[in-house]
């Protein structure tokens, strides 16, 4: 255990957070996300949910200032692509004083395949994926 830090964040993925660098991205996606076929790393985060484990990174992990640094999914089937999961990760991004911009299916694909890492969560509602771009610390 640690202090300061959630315990259900790993070894794994505090290494993989403390290995990024600036501009690079980290996938959270849910438990039906085709993770093993789009992840360049790969961890598992079997038995957490999407809004936990989300959460818990952005306690720790410095966000760019650009205006796409946070995007999540969209649910295809619906006109607004809105679900209620998008609902929780809006108001998860906003404590942090971060926004979330939704993203087309073959973007964020695209995005996820791209990404430093991908974070395989046992999240069961649909289209629960979001997308971290780290920042940087500025010295002091």
């Amino acid at each position: 255990m640690l202090k300061k830090i959630n315990p259900i964040l790993g070894p794994e993925v505090l290494f993989v957070l403390r290995e990024m660098g600036h501009g690079d991205q980290i996938a959270l996606v849910d438990g039906n996300y085709p993770a093993s076929a789009h992840a360049n790393k790969l961890i598992r985060a079997d038995g957490i949910e999407l809004i936990p484990l989300l959460d818990s990174i952005l306690d720790i992990l410095p966000i760019d200032n650009k205006t796409d640094a946070i995007v999540r999914a969209i649910n295809v089937t619906k006109s607004d692509g809105i679900d209620p999961i998008h609902n929780d990760i809006e108001k998860t991004c906003s404590y942090y004083n971060f926004k979330a911009v939704q993203l087309d299916a073959e973007s964020f694909y695209k995005r996820v395949k791209n990404a430093f890492a991908v974070i395989a969560t046992t999240e069961r509602c649909l289209y629960a994926n979001v997308i971290l771009t780290k920042g940087i610390i500025l010295p002091n």
